[in-house]
């Protein structure tokens, strides 16, 4: 994450894909380190990516391309942010075994 995070030079409450990265990211490592199964830390950290993803609907963007549209990007819930949550939730189901069922 820190890579993406240095590309674009956005901070948690940017409005970006890292305001559901960094949740998930964080949630996926506590819960390794409680000893969770690594599906339960996937779950766990799809979760804590939705969560992340839809704080970012009351922000004013201040990064990427929702960021030329100023206040008006607040009330809308952030695209990056939105893809990041599919990609973490989509890992999650295949890795339980959950996809395609």
């Amino acid at each position: 994450m820190t890579g993406v995070q240095s590309r674009g030079k956005a901070e948690l409450g940017d409005k970006t894909m890292i305001d559901a990265l960094a949740p998930a990211v964080a949630a996926l490592q506590a819960a390794l380190a409680d000893g969770s199964t690594f599906d339960d830390a996937l779950r766990r950290s799809a979760e804590a990516a939705e969560g992340g993803m839809k704080a970012t609907i009351p922000l004013v963007a201040r990064k990427g391309r929702a960021s030329y549209l100023g206040e008006r990007s607040a009330g809308h819930q952030d695209p990056g942010a939105t893809s990041s949550w599919l990609l973490v939730s989509g890992a999650a189901e295949a890795f339980s075994g959950e996809a395609g069922q």
